[in-house]
Formats: structure tokens, C-alpha cells, sequence
């Protein structure tokens, strides 16, 4: 994947649109400063998501937007395309191009798109954020970017490690986790806020829900009780009733028996009375008047009894119903039907109403949209038409000027050509009129030649002969100064590469510090004389000792080497010989042996190396070791009397080993390279301080030789001055008049010329103002102002409909609530008075039937009472008159005396059975009139028919065992009924009843009230659960985030640390660098710390490097990022601009590397840097506007 296309339109200086086609490799944007150059940089940072106006270098984002020049108007947007090659498939996108726009209004409006389809800058970040090109774009390294590294803290840097190894997303998937923590925590702890309020009611609550509970089991004992004691009571009002019926029959069977034998003894006491009426018809005649006189009586007598008995039963009137009027119930039900019927009316107008609030919001919002839209669009067309017309009078003006100057040109050359004319004419009369024939370019000519040949004497010779010799000295000094100029060159490169092998010198270990102390003698290096060729050969056969110290004594070496281990640091000494080294001559046996002949190209050391001095004890290391080729060790090892071979390139080999692959270069060829560039510098210097004097010695010369050449000028002019007066003058003439006629003719043509030009601007001229007028008569195609009023009107209109909306909606909502409870009360009065009604109807009937009873009852009893009256009294006549009859009978015979004694015997028991037969059907009815009351209180007060309620509550039914507490409630369940006792229901009755009246007030509502809350608390309670559950595996999320971001950053960091060392080696050679945690038991919020020691250098610390050394020491830790986590391209903006030769070396070394997997684009000063560049952009800026002209150079 790489940067394909870059297009820039209105973007900072970029006025017109620009694209830069971009290739893979190195891409190098050049051009002076304040050209533009960064503004690229700019550009690529802001597609990417660049949010920040800082970063772009501005204040403000509409900064960004081209703002005009005095010759071009501003532009009102800018866009900058990015194309990418995704044929790898980098990209997370089934596109092998992607093209990522930004696009930003003057007016604030902002716009994304991905393939030109819409998109959020979330979409582009979540599309880059993989591939090293996220939002912190460690990829762009702009200007200050290194500053910013070298200034930042150890937890900054860290930053940049884990952008490059996209922990960031981690990092934000950890933020929002942590984010729904905490938003968790708060709804956790106000869940349990209002579990614990819930908590804190269902005490109270449960307690009242406990004595409902209690109430009701005892109310439902109450009505059990009341039940099973009606059922008794009507049972036994039914069996009494029964029994009086069989009573009354039995009764009336014997009335009917005594009937017959009345019958028997009447129509026997008629058969006696006949017999005796004859004696005493008017005794018979009063005898049975009294006889019926006296049944009637007692007949009546039991009748009123019986209606007495009715009419006290049904005097007392029933409790009528006291219920709410239905009337009352009525009218408020119609009142609240008319409420909900008025609401009704309200609820359909507020619902069109939030119809057509509804209809107008969408519609303003529409309008609003389209208004935006066509707002965008004006803005656009105006932007265009404005460029336009700037474009068209820029022309306009150009091609004015342009006629204005060619026409002051033209005015200039005809001016000019009459000038000419006059001074033409002027001329010729001026020439002689001997010579007027031979004016011409052949007889000035001729004249000429004749007046160099008249005038060649010894001052022509003299100025000739001092202008060659002065030619001859400048030459010479020009030629010196060259010579100056490489020697110059040679020294400063001599003594460049001298000091720098003079820091590849120092050792890199702690014998480099020893120097400089009492009694070290200098390094070994200098001690030695090695023959051109055989450095590394003898600095690896005088390995480790090469470049070690010398010091003058063991003690002193000891004593050394007890400090640099205190210190922690190895040394490398040589203790200096105390002769000239004869000791260590005689430490080999063999050393003043004959030595065998070696092969052709094999030498020995000895012969090569001169150990001066101090270094005299190494020469024992270089006896019987032998330089040759490795093709040759072999053979050369074979030789007696060779212990070792080493190859010219530093490789040893014995017969028991082989030691070798050092590719750098020795201490001893460095220490050569060294002596020779200071011998270089030296007789570089030497050679230029030569030059410097010769330089001197011809600068006098020249200077003798011009005073010469012009003294001899001088004259040579005198002398010609008289012989030339006389044709000075002809001359003059001559060429005056030829030269008036050559310019006549010239400013002739340019004259003409002239006036071609002004013909041309001149039509140039009118063609541009009419394109202008064309442009200015049509003027802008839209008005800003109308389209900005249409949208803000658009917008207002929006916003008001939508308040509108919502007022019309909570006005809906506040309806409705109001018609479903006037709905609600209206329904539950109606059936309010509907019950009432039907209460009072059955109240009404059973009122009328007393009332019927009672008036016919009270009918009975007055007719009774009178009739008995009458009876009574009749039969008292009666009794009298059969008194005085009976005495006058007392004569009558006694048969009809005893008939009559026993006809009253048989009527006296007629009499009694028949009151006892009254009794009974008084007792009886009394038993009727009981049993339909209890019947009657079965249904009202139990709801139960008659037959019901003896079936379940009879006293044959088994009683259950009933509990009076919520806690009894299974125990009771369990126990077995028991058999009907009445007593024990009244004392269970009364109990309960007082049970009642102790509970007070109960609240009916407590069971359901507290059965909601219990489930209100247990759905609470599940949400903790839940809540507690999300949070644990929120945790477990960040956990899991803070493994990968430990995963990858140490992933990321111990590569970063070793492409570092390298990376740090290549750009610091024999320098040490390395990347350092500050807390490494903590990798995920461990600081960066940057190591930096160059080679010959103890710092560590960036700060205390040059600013050079920092400025690549930066440079390395972006490096070692980009080599750790590759990015598909970098941008560099003058990375290398504080470089100098040779760190720019080493700098586009690492490029190169760079190059082998990503592009680069670069912008650069530096001419090397543009060598290496596969193409080049140039960028220039004319009039304010940048323009680029691109330049392909590696096909």
C-alpha cells in the first residue's frame, strides 16, 4: 500500500487545484523557503483526521482556506484529496483504490467522504487506525517534531511506541469500558439507593399487609361462622316448621273425628230434643244459639290472636338501603360521561393537531434540509462565480496594462524613430564634403587600416607588449588561486577524516580514561611502526593490546586495575620494559633460532611491526606468527616454527583455532588511516601555505605589470591624441551619420513592431473586458443573502415546528390521561348507581310486600277484635237466656240433660282441638315467616341460596379448622375438620368479632401495595445482580485490554529497542544507544527514557549532547519506531537541515533502508538528499498562490 494521489483545491497557498501523482520509493519536495513546501505536509496530516488548528499551524480551522491575494479573491472552501493503492488489501475496505476527502466551508460546514461516499471522521480514523497512519500520525514528521521528541517526558515518549504498534484503539476500547464503569457505578448506586428506600417501606408495609391478611382470615372465620349459624338456624326453623306442619294435620284429623262425634251427638241430642223440644223448643232453640255462638267466639278469638301476632311481626319496618342517591350517582356519572366526552373532543383535536404539527415538522425540517442544501450550493456557485470574475479581471487588468505599456512603447518608438530621423540628417550635413562619397562601412573600414598603419610606432608596441605580460600575471594568479582553493579543500577533508578517526581512536572501555594520569605513557598504537598493508594483521595477532595504555610500572598497572574494578569497567595496560627489551627477547627459546622459509606471500610479523620504546613487550606476541592469505595458512601452518597465521583481513588461525569475521577495521589500520590523513592535512597545509606565498609573490607582479600596462595605455593615448584629432572628427562624422541611419532604421522596425503589439493588446484588451462585462452583467447566478435568509428562516421554522411537535404531543398525552380517568369515574358511577338501584328496587318489593301483609294482617285483627266483640256479647245474651231456659228446664228429663252434657263435653274438645289447631297454624306461620327471613339474610348477607348455604355450612357439614393467623395458615390446612357444635361456633364468632374490633383500622390495600413492592424489590435486587455482573465483566474487559496493551507494547518496545541499537550504530558508529523503561515492573504506564553515547563520549543524557547529536539522536528513535512497526509511507519535513555532511550520509543510509518497505516523501534543502530521490516535486509561489512543477527521475 502506498500514497497514489495527493489533490489539493483552495487548501493554505494552493489556490487552483494541484495534484501530485505519488510513486513508491523516495519522493523529494523542494523549494524555497516559504514556497509552500509544508504546506503539503499540512495537507496530508489534515485529510488523515487532523483536528487540531495548532498542528496545521493556525489559529483557527478556517485557516486552512485559501485567503486571497492582492490580485486573487479568497476562495470559500478547501478540499484535499488522498488516493491510496490498497491492492495488498491494508485497508479494511473491498476497494484496490480508496480516496479520502476532506472538505471544510468557510461557514464552518465540515465534510468526509471515503470513495465519494459520505462518511464520519470516526470512519476514517477506524479505517487508518491499523496501518500506522491513526490520529497521532507518529508518520508525519513535521517541522518541531523532533524538538517535541527531545522535549518530551519518558510517558510522552512511550506514546509514540504505542501508536506505532496501534495500542491506541486498546486504549480507547479501555476508555469506553471505563467509561460504562463509571456510568454503572452511578446507576448501581442509585439502584441501590432505591432498593434500600424499598427496602426501608416493605417493613412498614408488610406489617399492614400481615394484619389485611389477619383481618381477612378473620372476617372469612366471621363469615363462616355467621354462615354455619344461619344454616343452623334455618335448618332447625325448617325441621320446626315441619313438624307443625304434621302437627296441624294430626290436629285436623282429630277436629274432623270430634266433628263426627258432635255430628253423632247432635243428631242424637236432636232426636232428644225433638223429643223433648216439644217441652222446651225455646231452651233448644237457646242452647244452640249458644252453642254456635260460643264456637264463633273461640274461632274468632284464635283468628285475632293469629293477626295480632302478624301485624307485630310485620309493624317493624327493614333498615332501608344506605347507599348514595343513583339519582345523585346518575347525574355525577353523566357530568363526568360529558368530562370525558368534552376531553374525547380535546384528545382528537390535539391529535390532528400533532398530526399536522408532525406533518409541519417533517416539512420544515425538509425545507430545512433543502435549504441547507441549496445554501451549500450557492455558496459554491458564488465561490465559483467569484473566481471567475477575479480570474476574468485579473485578465482584464493584465491585457490593460499590457495596452497601456504597448502603446507607450509604440509612442516611445515613433518618438524615438523621428529622433533618429533628425539626428540622421544632422549627421550627414556634418560630414565633410570631400568625404561625403565615401561614407559608407568599406571606406570607414579603408580608414581605418590606413590610420593603424600611419599610427604603429614604439608606444603601440610598448602597450601591447605590458597588456601580454599583464595578461600573463593574471592568468598566473587566477591559476594560484585554484590551486589555493583545492588545498584548502584537501586540509579541511584531511583534517575532517583525521578527527574523525581520532574519536575511533579512544578505547571504548575505561582505558580511555586512564590517560592523561601520572605514570601512563600514552596508547600502544603510537608506539608502533607497522609496514603499509599489515595493520589488521598485527592489530589481531596483538589482540587485546592494540589499543591499550602503557603504564610505567606493574604496581601502577595494579593499582589501576583495582580502581576500574571498583568502578566496574575492564582495562587493557602494558607495562613498560625496563631495558630495551632484551628480557622479553629471551622469553622465547626459539627466538634467535634460524627461521624455516615460508612460502611465496607469506611474511613474518616481525619483519613488518617495530615495537618502540614502551611497546617492546609486545614484540613476544608477534614471534613466529606469520601474515599470509587464507588460502595459504594451511600450508603455512604446516612450516615448523610458526605458532600462528593471520590474514591480511585481521582473520587468526593456529593449528587448534581459528579466530575471524571482524568486518570493522582494526585499531592499527585506523591508527595508519589516521597518521596518514594527519600527514595528508599536514602537507595539505604545507602545500597551501606554499601556494599562499607564490599567491603573494604574484599578486606584486600583477599589480607591477598593470601599472605598467597602463602607464603605457597612458601613453599611447597621448601619443595618439594629436595624430587622431585631424581624423577623429571624419571618423566621428562617419560614424556618427552611419550609426544615425542604423538607428533610424531600428527604432523604424520597432516602431512597426510597436504598433503591431498595441493592435494585438488592444483586441486582447477588448476581448478580456468584454469576457468581464459578459461576467459583470450576468453577475452572480445566486444571492448569498437570500440563500443565507431562506436557511436561517428554514431553520427557524425547523426548530419552532419541532417545539410545536412536542407541545402538541405532551398536550395529546395530558388528554388522554384526563378522558381515561373521566371514562373511569363515569364507569364506576354508573355502576355505582346501577347497584344502588337495584338495591333500593329489592328493598322497594319487599317493603311493599310487608306493608301488603301488614294491611292485611291489621284488616284481619279489626275484623276479628269487632266480630269477637259482637260474639262475645251474643254470646253472653245467648248463655243468659239458656241460663233462665235451663232453669225452667231443670224439670226436662235427664236424657236430655245428659245429651247436652255430653254433646258440650264433645264440643269442648272440638273447641280446644280447635284452638289448638289455631295455635298451631299461628306457630307455624310464625316458623314460615322465620325461615323467609333467613333466607332472606342468606342471600344478603352471605349471597348464597337457601339450599346453598345448608349444603355447604348445614350442621351435618364437617367444620374446617379455619386460622385467625397468617402464620397458622399450613398448620390449620393440615388439621382434620370436626363435627358442627353451635356453642363452639358462637364463642368462635364472638371471638373473632372482638379479634376484629382489636385490629383497628386496616388498611384493604396493604396486600396488593406490598405484593407490588416485594416484586418491585425483587426486580430491583436483579438489576444489582445484573449490574454487578455487567461491572465484573466490564472489569474483566479491561483486564483483558490491559494484557494486550501489555502485550503489544512490550512486543513493540523490545523490537523498537534492538531496530534502536542498529539504527543508533549506523548514524553513531562505535557509538552506544539503547531505549530504557523507567519502571519496567509496570508496562502499562512505564515511561521511555533515551540512552545516547557517542563513541569517545561518557554522556549518557540527550541533554547533555550537541544539538546535532540530539537532532539524530531523535532521528533514530522515529527510525527504530518506523523499522519496528513498518508504516506503508513517511512524511519528513527538513529532518536533516541541522545535519552535516557526513550525518546526512548516514541519514539517507537509513532512508535508503526505509525505502526497502515504504514510500517516502520528503521535503528537503539538502542537494544530496535530492540525489537519492526516485522523483522530485519543485514548489514555487508566484503572486501568493503556490504552484508545483514535478520531475520524474528514476523511470
Amino acid at each position: 500500500m502506498y500514497l497514489k494521489n495527493l489533490t489539493l483545491r483552495g487548501f493554505k497557498s494552493f489556490a487552483s487545484a494541484t495534484t501530485l501523482a505519488l510513486q513508491p520509493g523516495i519522493t523529494c519536495v523542494v523549494g524555497p523557503n516559504g514556497s509552500g513546501k509544508s504546506n503539503v505536509v499540512d495537507a496530508l496530516a489534515w485529510v488523515m483526521g487532523e483536528q487540531g488548528a495548532r498542528a496545521l499551524r493556525g489559529g483557527q480551522m478556517a485557516d486552512v482556506i485559501f485567503a486571497g491575494t492582492s490580485g486573487r479573491a479568497a476562495l470559500g472552501r478547501a478540499q484535499v484529496d488522498l488516493t491510496i493503492d490498497n491492492t495488498d488489501g491494508l485497508l479494511d475496505i473491498e476497494y484496490s483504490e480508496v480516496t479520502i476527502s476532506r472538505t471544510l466551508f468557510r461557514g464552518g460546514g465540515s465534510e468526509y467522504s471515503i470513495n465519494g461516499t459520505p462518511a464520519r471522521l470516526l470512519d476514517v480514523q477506524e479505517l487508518l487506525s491499523d496501518t500506522g497512519m491513526g490520529r497521532q500520525m507518529h508518520v508525519i514528521v513535521g517541522q518541531g517534531q523532533l524538538d517535541a521528541i527531545l522535549s518530551s517526558t519518558p510517558e510522552e515518549r512511550r506514546g509514540f511506541i504505542e501508536e506505532a504498534a496501534g495500542v491506541l484503539k486498546h486504549r480507547r476500547r479501555k476508555e469506553r469500558a471505563l467509561k460504562k464503569l463509571a456510568d454503572m457505578d452511578a446507576n448501581l448506586v442509585r439502584v441501590l439507593d432505591l432498593t434500600n428506600e424499598i427496602h426501608r417501606q416493605l417493613g412498614p408495609l408488610a406489617r399492614q399487609a400481615r394484619i389485611a391478611r389477619r383481618a381477612s382470615l378473620i372476617q372469612a372465620r366471621v363469615r363462616d361462622a355467621k354462615a354455619r349459624l344461619l344454616a343452623d338456624d334455618l335448618a332447625s326453623a325448617l325441621s320446626k316448621l315441619s313438624e307443625l306442619e304434621e302437627s296441624d294435620e294430626s290436629a285436623a284429623a282429630r277436629r274432623a273425628s270430634l266433628e263426627e262425634h258432635i255430628a253423632a251427638a247432635r243428631t242424637e241430642l236432636v232426636r232428644l230434643e225433638d223429643a223433648e223440644r216439644a217441652s222446651s223448643p225455646a231452651l233448644d232453640q237457646a242452647s244452640s244459639d249458644w252453642q254456635s255462638l260460643t264456637t264463633i267466639t273461640e274461632r274468632l278469638r284464635g283468628t285475632l290472636m293469629a293477626a295480632t301476632q302478624k301485624v307485630a311481626l310485620r309493624a317493624t319496618p327493614e333498615l332501608p338501603p344506605g347507599g348514595e342517591d343513583p339519582d345523585v350517582l346518575d347525574e355525577r356519572a353523566r357530568v363526568a360521561g360529558a368530562e370525558d366526552a368534552a376531553v374525547a373532543g380535546q384528545v382528537e383535536a390535539a391529535r390532528s393537531a400533532l398530526t399536522s404539527a408532525t406533518r409541519a415538522r417533517e416539512a420544515a425540517e425538509d425545507a430545512d434540509d433543502s435549504a441547507a442544501r441549496e445554501l451549500a450550493r450557492v455558496n459554491r456557485v458564488i465561490a465559483d462565480h467569484r473566481e471567475k470574475v477575479a480570474r476574468l479581471t485579473g485578465d482584464a487588468s493584465t491585457a490593460a496594462s499590457r495596452l497601456e505599456a504597448a502603446i507607450a512603447e509604440a509612442d516611445r518608438a515613433w518618438g524615438a524613430y523621428r529622433a533618429a530621423q533628425e539626428r540622421a540628417e544632422a549627421a550627414e550635413k556634418a560630414v565633410p564634403a570631400s568625404s561625403v562619397g565615401s561614407v559608407g562601412p568599406d571606406a570607414s573600414d579603408s580608414a581605418g587600416s590606413s590610420s593603424e598603419e600611419e599610427t604603429g610606432g614604439g608606444a603601440a608596441r610598448a602597450h601591447a607588449e605590458a597588456s601580454a605580460r599583464r595578461d600573463a600575471a593574471r592568468a598566473r594568479v587566477d591559476e594560484l588561486l585554484g590551486v589555493e582553493r583545492e588545498a584548502r579543500a584537501d586540509r579541511a577533508r584531511w583534517e575532517a577524516r583525521r578527527d574523525a578517526l581520532e574519536q575511533l581512536l579512544a578505547p571504548e572501555d575505561g582505558t580511555a580514561e586512564l590517560l592523561g594520569r601520572p605514570g601512563v605513557l600514552g596508547q600502544v598504537a603510537p608506539l608502533l611502526r607497522v609496514t603499509p598493508g599489515f595493520e589488521d594483521a598485527v592489530a589481531a595477532a596483538l589482540a587485546p593490546f592494540a589499543d591499550a595504555v602503557v603504564v610505567d610500572s606493574l604496581a601502577r598497572g595494579l593499582g589501576e586495575l583495582d580502581a576500574a574494578r571498583a568502578a566496574g569497567r575492564s582495562l587493557r595496560l602494558v607495562v613498560a620494559s625496563d631495558s630495551s627489551g632484551s628480557s622479553y627477547d629471551s622469553a622465547d627459546g626459539t627466538s634467535g633460532a634460524v627461521r624455516a622459509d615460508l612460502p611465496e606471500g607469506a611474511t613474518w610479523l616481525s619483519d613488518v611491526v617495530a615495537c618502540e620504546g614502551a611497546a617492546a613487550p609486545l614484540a613476544f606476541l608477534l614471534d613466529r606468527v606469520v601474515s599470509c592469505s587464507v588460502e595459504a595458512a594451511a600450508d603455512v601452518l604446516g612450516v615448523p616454527g610458526v605458532r600462528a597465521v593471520v590474514t591480511p583481513g585481521g582473520d587468526v588461525l593456529r593449528s587448534w583455532s581459528v579466530e575471524g569475521g571482524r568486518q570493522a577495521s582494526s585499531v592499527l589500520s585506523v591508527r595508519a588511516d589516521y597518521e596518514e590523513a594527519c600527514a595528508q592535512a599536514e602537507a595539505a597545509q604545507a602545500r597551501m601555505a606554499e601556494v599562499s606565498e607564490q599567491l603573494s609573490e604574484a599578486n606584486a607582479h600583477l599589480d607591477r605589470c598593470i601599472r605598467e600596462a597602463n602607464d603605457a595605455l597612458k601613453a599611447l593615448r597621448e601619443e595618439d591624441a594629436q595624430r587622431a584629432k585631424e581624423a577623429q572628427e571624419l571618423a566621428r562624422a562617419q560614424s556618427a551619420a552611419q550609426a544615425a541611419r542604423a538607428e533610424a532604421e531600428r527604432a523604424h522596425d520597432v516602431a512597426r513592431r510597436a504598433d503591431e503589439q498595441v493592435t494585438w493588446a488592444r483586441e486582447q484588451d477588448v476581448a478580456a473586458r468584454a469576457r468581464l462585462d459578459g461576467a459583470d452583467t450576468v453577475g452572480p447566478p445566486e444571492s448569498l443573502e437570500d440563500a443565507q435568509a431562506r436557511a436561517d428562516a428554514a431553520s427557524r421554522a425547523a426548530r419552532e415546528a419541532r417545539e410545536a411537535e412536542n407541545e402538541a404531543r405532551l398536550s395529546l398525552r395530558a388528554l388522554e390521561e384526563q378522558s381515561r380517568r373521566a371514562a373511569s369515574r363515569a364507569r364506576s358511577l354508573r355502576q355505582a348507581a346501577a347497584a344502588e338501584r337495584e338495591e333500593r328496587a329489592r328493598y322497594a318489593r319487599r317493603e311493599a310486600a310487608r306493608k301488603t301483609e301488614l294491611a292485611t294482617a291489621s284488616d284481619v285483627e279489626a275484623a276479628a277484635r269487632v266480630a269477637l266483640e259482637a260474639a262475645e256479647r251474643a254470646l253472653s245474651r245467648a248463655a243468659a237466656e239458656r241460663d233462665r231456659l235451663s232453669e225452667r228446664r231443670t224439670q226436662v228429663s235427664q236424657e236430655v240433660s245428659d245429651a247436652r252434657r255430653a254433646l258440650d263435653r264433645l264440643s269442648a274438645e272440638l273447641s280446644e282441638a280447635t284452638a289448638s289447631a289455631h295455635q298451631g297454624q299461628i306457630a307455624a306461620e310464625q316458623t314460615r315467616l322465620r325461615v323467609e327471613d333467613l333466607q332472606r339474610r342468606a342471600l344478603e348477607e352471605l349471597s348464597r341460596e337457601p339450599e346453598q348455604l345448608l349444603a355447604e355450612f348445614g350442621p351435618e357439614t364437617l367444620v374446617p379448622m379455619l386460622p385467625l393467623d397468617p402464620d397458622q395458615v399450613e398448620k390449620a390446612a393440615a388439621a382434620e375438620p370436626s363435627a358442627y357444635v353451635r356453642a363452639e361456633q358462637e364463642r368462635a364468632l364472638a371471638k373473632a368479632q372482638k379479634d376484629l374490633e382489636k385490629l383497628g383500622r386496616v388498611n384493604p390495600l396493604a396486600l396488593e401495595e406490598h405484593e407490588a413492592l416485594a416484586s418491585r424489590h425483587k426486580f430491583l435486587v436483579d438489576q444489582v445482580q445484573d449490574l454487578k455482573a455487567s461491572k465484573a465483566d466490564l472489569l474483566r474487559i479491561v483486564q483483558d485490554v490491559d494484557r494486550l496493551v501489555e502485550e503489544a507494547f512490550a512486543s513493540a518496545f523490545a523490537q523498537t529497542r534492538e531496530q534502536f541499537e542498529h539504527v543508533f550504530g549506523v548514524l553513531f558508529p562505535g557509538g552506544v544507544g539503547d531505549l530504557v523503561l523507567t519502571d519496567p515492573d509496570d508496562m502499562l504506564s512505564t515511561g521511555i527514557e533515551i540512552e545516547a553515547r557517542p563513541a569517545g563520549k561518557k554522556v549518557k543524557r540527550l541533554s547533555l549532547l550537541s544539538g546535532g547529536e540530539r537532532s539524530l539522536a531523535a532521528i533514530a528513535f522515529l527510525v527504530a519506531i518506523f523499522k519496528a512497526r513498518p508504516s506503508p509511507f513517511y512524511v519528513m519535513d527538513e529532518v536533516e537541515a541541522a545535519l552535516d555532511d557526513m550525518n546526512l550520509t548516514r541519514l539517507l543510509a537509513i532512508f535508503k533502508e526505509l525505502q526497502e518497505t515504504s514510500q517516502l516523501i520528503v521535503i528537503t534543502h539538502q542537494k544530496r538528499t535530492m540525489e537519492i530521490a526516485d522523483a522530485l516535486y519543485g514548489v514555487t509561489m508566484r503572486d501568493g498562490v503556490t504552484t508545483v512543477v514535478s520531475q520524474r527521475l528514476v523511470d
